[in-house]
């Protein structure tokens, strides 16, 4: 009944005004007399120093609430969550989200990298731009596809969409930043190291605040599957929020409140349904998973070898100068990023189907779709990447030995892999929105205006949460790993998850139905964050290999005057003072890494031994309440005495609580 909730939430606050209000109303003007009392025998500065507390506290209240109306998207989140659950409201919490971190992330980018390059071009504070010429050799030939003459109108699409031409002598890519130093007045800025430090902070930015909410969505998650009865009793007796006025929303809060009491009751009677469950169905449900995931397991292989293949022959033929058809070469330039778009957008559409079979909770099941879907999309990347360094170091009949990688092919490696990059960021969104305007209405407008019954057999289409969540992180992995090459990449992913969040809620509006199994937003959140978080420590490796294994190009780009970008931090150390280069070199040399490690080994077995015996103790603390509220043959003695041990358990249960989300972290 979907006006359960309502008199549910109408009773208990109907009933809670008789519950011992006279008891209540007597302690308060007897804490009131008290209070006037106290105060009365305080001096004049005790007096000023509470009343100016008070009216601080009061403002910053004040602030704060005004400052929750300037949250992006505030009020279409809030009408998702009203009318499609809050499994589907968390999607977009999230992208709202990533779009908050790109944006930051190109504000860092931007100001420490972009800017410096800028300033000089105008003149500002007198400010001038140092090179220091490269050695004159074979490895610093570079000449960029600059358009040059006259050009027809395509070649211009052609160069938006690839990233060469016009574009690869932009700030867009790494080889633009040839500049060793900018002069600002009398302050020299080290542009090389500002760059690499640039990396790291936005890299260690995203890792702190994506570890941050994934804590928050732990803390949900441990609170909720400590004790269903008591998630129950909070969405009945405390989910009701009575600061809400408008009858507008309070009609979406009654629809989320409903929304998630479906769910848990769903997820209760499919817990019952799996427990009561015989051998012979046990057995059947088994043997079909595993024929389910050894066919996965065969989609899966045969994606990483069709990318692996297509790349190479790409990589093979781009660079063909008997391609002289500019469309053949865009379409052959392409190649890799359509393969695997391709596959990300039919295996995920497999699993979904797939997974239906195999009788999951949705909770679960979206998890485990998520997991299968990861693999597609970070491994293709992975496969991308590795043919594009086999390409870049294959140093066959002495190709790469005077400058360390193939200088022929690749003059500017570090562009060249920003172009693939950015072709896979432009062409994810350039599918995304072509389904929706060629796939989602099409088919609204078919279900809606035809009677065939195979069309009606298809009918509403719901909106898969994995699919949508895995499109996003898969850009946004790509977005980690392209911004080194390419500074300016957040930048087009804070204006490409800007209009995918239109354009999805648009799709979900008119096209898409609710969910017939809803989803919880806790555990949804929880997750999603910690498949970003699989996709930035996945981003870590092959940027940690490109700083520090691959040689830099010696014809572009902040580090041609050294061997590796990693190079830049050891030559400023060296300009450091003794002291200091003793101290930096000492603190990351083997003598002093093993014994803080130990050290870091036996905090954190201690705070696991810790957190485990607070853990029996509520476990008992629990025990206990459980026999007071059940027990009715307790004296009042008895009881008088437990309310001390209650408080205490309290107590010990929010310590421990502590404790055990510190030992999670």
């Amino acid at each position: 009944n979907s006006a359960s909730p309502e008199v549910v939430a109408k009773n208990i606050f109907s009933n809670s005004l008789n519950w011992h209000f006279p008891a209540n109303i007597s302690k308060s003007y007897c804490c009131q007399f008290c209070f006037q009392a106290e105060t009365e025998r305080l001096s004049r500065w005790e007096k000023w120093r509470r009343t100016s507390s008070k009216s601080l506290k009061k403002a910053l209240s004040e602030v704060k609430g005004l400052s929750s109306y300037l949250v992006l998207w505030r009020r279409d989140i809030r009408s998702i969550e009203g009318k499609f659950g809050t499994g589907i409201q968390s999607y977009f919490s999230f992208l709202r989200f990533l779009v908050l971190l790109n944006f930051i992330i190109f504000i860092l980018m931007f100001s420490f990298v972009i800017l410096p390059t800028i300033i000089p071009t105008f003149g500002l504070f007198n400010s001038t731009i140092a090179y220091i010429p490269p050695k004159n050799d074979i490895c610093t030939i570079y000449k960029p596809s600059g358009n040059k003459g006259l050009v027809y109108f395509y070649t211009y699409l052609k160069d938006l969409l690839s990233g060469t031409g016009f574009l690869e002598v932009t700030s867009l890519f790494y080889g633009y930043y040839s500049i060793d130093a900018v002069w600002i007045s009398i302050m020299r800025y080290n542009l090389p190291l500002a760059y690499l430090l640039a990396t790291f902070a936005y890299l260690a930015l995203s890792f702190l605040w994506i570890v941050k909410r994934s804590v928050e969505g732990f803390k949900h998650n441990l609170v909720h599957d400590a004790d269903p009865f008591q998630s129950y009793c909070n969405k009945v007796f405390a989910g009701w929020d009575f600061c809400i006025t408008d009858p507008n929303a309070a009609r979406l809060k009654h629809r989320s409140l409903q929304y998630e009491l479906q769910m848990d009751l769903q997820e209760e009677k499919l817990k019952q349904k799996i427990a009561e469950r015989r051998m012979e169905e046990k057995l059947r449900i088994y043997s079909l998973r595993i024929f389910i995931n050894i066919f996965v397991i065969a989609i899966l292989s045969g994606c990483f070898y069709s990318i692996y293949r297509v790349t190479v022959f790409s990589q093979e033929n781009s660079n063909d100068i008997g391609n002289a058809n500019s469309q053949v070469n865009l379409l052959v330039q392409y190649l890799p990023s359509m393969v695997i778009t391709l596959a990300n957008f039919i295996a995920p559409l497999i699993f979904a189907f797939l997974i239906k079979f195999e009788e999951y909770t949705p909770a679960f099941e979206i998890k485990l779709t998520l997991l299968r879907c990861v693999f597609v999309r970070l491994a293709n990347i992975g496969v991308l990447l590795f043919s594009l360094w086999s390409q870049i170091s294959d140093c066959g009949s002495d190709k790469c030995k005077p400058c360390g990688y193939n200088y022929k092919l690749y003059p500017c490696w570090e562009s060249d892999v920003g172009q693939e990059m950015y072709k896979l960021m432009i062409f994810d969104f350039i599918v995304i929105l072509a389904v929706a305007l060629f796939a989602d209405f099409p088919r609204k407008l078919l279900v809606t205006h035809c009677s065939c019954k195979l069309v009606q057999w298809f009918g509403h289409k719901e909106f898969e949460i994995s699919d949508n969540v895995l499109e996003i992180i898969y850009g946004q992995t790509i977005c980690f790993i392209g911004t080194f090459f390419s500074p300016l990449l957040p930048a087009i992913a804070t204006i490409k998850y800007f209009i995918i969040f239109y354009v999805k809620k648009i799709v979900l509006i008119h096209t898409r139905k609710p969910a017939a199994r809803p989803i919880r937003a806790s555990s949804s959140n929880f997750f999603f964050l910690v498949v970003l978080l699989i996709g930035l420590l996945l981003a870590f490796v092959p940027l940690g290999f490109s700083i520090a294994r691959i040689p830099s190009s010696k014809a572009c780009g902040p580090f041609r005057n050294f061997n590796t970008s990693w190079e830049v931090i050891p030559d400023t150390i060296l300009q450091f003072p003794t002291g200091l280069q003793q101290f930096l070199f000492g603190i990351s040399s083997e003598a002093f890494a093993v014994p803080f490690f130990v050290i870091l080994c036996i905090i954190m077995f201690y705070v696991i031994a810790l957190a485990r015996a607070h853990k029996r103790v509520v476990e008992q603390l629990r025990e206990q309440l459980v026999l007071v509220r059940s027990d009715p043959t307790l004296d009042s003695h008895n009881k008088e005495n437990f309310r001390g041990t209650e408080m205490r358990g309290i107590l010990v249960f929010i310590v421990s609580w502590i404790f055990g989300v510190c030992n999670r972290q």
